[in-house]
């Protein structure tokens, strides 16, 4: 019982993480209805930004200037390339993130250097064994993980409030379910848009420091935050609910099987498992567990 609790609780701990990246994804998506897959070369540029301030002065003070280049960096997306293509096809958006992507990986080398980054955050990083008395051998666990998906968690719990409480959040859902409805009553599409993109960057920013600190700080950093995509597809696009959940269920998803079905069927499952969950998951309910449906009458 101890090993298979050790399995889930490891898989939690991953699926908060993804649910903090995937976070980034639904922000962006409901303000604006664009599918960001930038997401991934935020967190890396964000990861970068602090690991090298952090080399010259204090943490917090690295955090604060990490959050400020994300804010810059936010702006410039809307003012450069989401202003100029406002009304445009859904894929024009799409792809336009594809160039935000490569940019700011090429960017964040040219700035921040290539090689890789650690993050010391002073987290123990060697694992303990708990309720030894309880199980036979103990559950081993993970003190720096359970600290990082308590932050993330946090951060999680932060925004779903942030969205239902203030008005801020109000004005964003508002902006989510009709923009020209929005503008009507006075709400402003582009500072919205730039906030929106701004807390994106925010939780980038967490994302990359808690995979850097476990990770270093390296350009698949990029790859690893794209494992939140299956995320959003199983909790969908819209729902900031869902990407907590989806994250979960991913999470442990991957543990399990890599774990109980890796020596059956081969090793690595855990690198593909999401990817083919969120697969079959799209051939059955495409707009996610809840995402919202959409009905054409013809």
């Amino acid at each position: 019982m101890g090993p298979f609790i050790e399995v889930i609780l490891g898989g939690l701990m991953a699926g908060v993480l993804y649910s903090l990246v995937a976070l980034g994804f639904v922000l962006i998506y409901k303000a604006s209805g664009v599918f960001n897959f930038a997401q991934g070369a935020m967190v890396l540029f964000a990861a970068l930004a602090f690991a090298r301030l952090s080399e010259k002065m204090p943490m917090p003070v690295a955090f604060v200037l990490a959050m400020g280049i994300m804010v810059i960096v936010a702006w410039l997306i809307e003012r450069l390339v989401l202003r100029s293509l406002v009304n445009q096809e859904g894929i024009i958006l799409f792809l336009a993130t594809f160039g935000v992507t490569y940019f700011l990986e090429g960017l964040g080398q040219l700035i921040f250097g290539s090689d890789i980054y650690p993050i010391d955050l002073g987290l123990p990083k060697e694992p303990r064994i708990i309720f030894e008395s309880t199980f036979p051998g103990g559950i081993l666990i993970n003190i720096e993980d359970l600290v990082a998906a308590a932050v993330a968690g946090t951060l999680v719990l932060f925004l779903a409030l942030f969205f239902q409480k203030t008005t801020v959040g109000r004005a964003l859902r508002a902006v989510a379910d009709d923009h020209q409805a929005a503008q009507s009553v006075g709400i402003p599409l582009n500072r919205i848009w730039v906030i929106v993109w701004s807390v994106s960057g925010f939780v980038a920013l967490v994302a990359g420091v808690i995979w850097g600190s476990k990770l270093g700080v390296q350009f698949s950093l990029a790859l690893v935050a794209l494992k939140a995509i299956p995320v959003v597809i199983l909790g969908g696009f819209t729902s900031v609910p869902g990407a907590i959940v989806g994250g979960l269920i991913i999470g442990v998803g991957e543990k399990v099987a890599e774990v109980y079905l890796g020596p059956i069927i081969g090793g690595g499952i855990e690198n593909w498992f999401a990817y083919g969950l969120a697969l079959a998951f799209l051939m059955v309910r495409p707009e996610g567990l809840f995402g919202e449906r959409h009905i054409d009458r013809v």
